[in-house]
């Protein structure tokens, strides 16, 4: 081949690489600049960038009406937890009154004497007892606490079915295992006054015959247990 064409051959080879190089560094420098793009945009996203978020779940400081407050500071002079107080600090503005969770009892209580012997009561027994608290013997067969209004307030049961006492003269011939106090607290607007005397009445009735008093959970009566009704009346 000719030196001169060889030459000329040379150099329009050197130029076509040349060329080739500076096209590839070009296109590959646009790529790399549609990644970076593309990250950045996936990005803003991630992070929730303006235009990519709903407006709606923005948060604006600009409207809270809180101050924000260091940990710890919200009260003077108990950084020291050391000397904190759970009673006279912590609780110092509790109020529970505040709060509707009250124990939850029956509609009708139903308190129980029982006889500890196994002969039960006699009915004459019974029936000195009940009267000696101002009961009164009802046309429904039972004894009843009647208040000045003339409504009842509590009532007494026979603790065998039907839960009826016999008649006054019959009483007598009559006896039983026990007797039931029932209360029907919802029906009443001087609950907690009936209760105590409901109470009272039991106490004494439960003295006088040496029975054994039950409360509404078929379990010996306690002051605890008293408490927590008196709380939730």
């Amino acid at each position: 081949m000719d030196k001169e064409i060889l030459r000329i051959v040379i150099i329009a080879t050197g130029l076509l690489v040349s060329i080739g190089m500076i096209l590839w560094s070009y296109l590959n420098g646009r790529r790399n600049d549609d990644e970076d793009d593309e990250l950045e945009i996936k990005h803003e996203k991630a992070i929730g960038s303006k235009g990519n978020i709903d407006e709606s779940l923005r948060i604006h400081h600009e409207n809270d009406d809180y101050d924000i407050v260091p940990i710890g500071s919200a009260r003077e002079g108990t950084a020291d937890n050391s000397e904190l107080d759970w009673d006279d600090e912590l609780n110092s503005d509790f109020d529970d009154s505040s709060y509707d969770d009250k124990p939850t009892i029956p509609e009708v209580l139903q308190f129980a004497i029982l006889c500890r012997d196994d002969a039960g009561f006699t009915g004459n027994d019974v029936a000195d007892s009940l009267e000696s608290v101002g009961l009164e013997y009802g046309n429904l067969k039972v004894y009843e606490r009647i208040n000045s209004k003339g409504q009842v307030d509590y009532g007494v049961a026979c603790m065998l079915q039907p839960g009826t006492f016999p008649e006054p003269e019959a009483m007598g011939d009559f006896s039983c295992p026990g007797i039931v106090f029932y209360f029907q607290h919802g029906d009443l607007d001087n609950a907690h006054e009936v209760f105590e005397d409901f109470v009272e009445s039991i106490n004494t009735v439960a003295k006088e015959l040496d029975g054994e008093v039950w409360d509404h959970q078929r379990k010996p009566l306690t002051e605890a247990t008293l408490q927590t009704i008196r709380m939730s009346l």
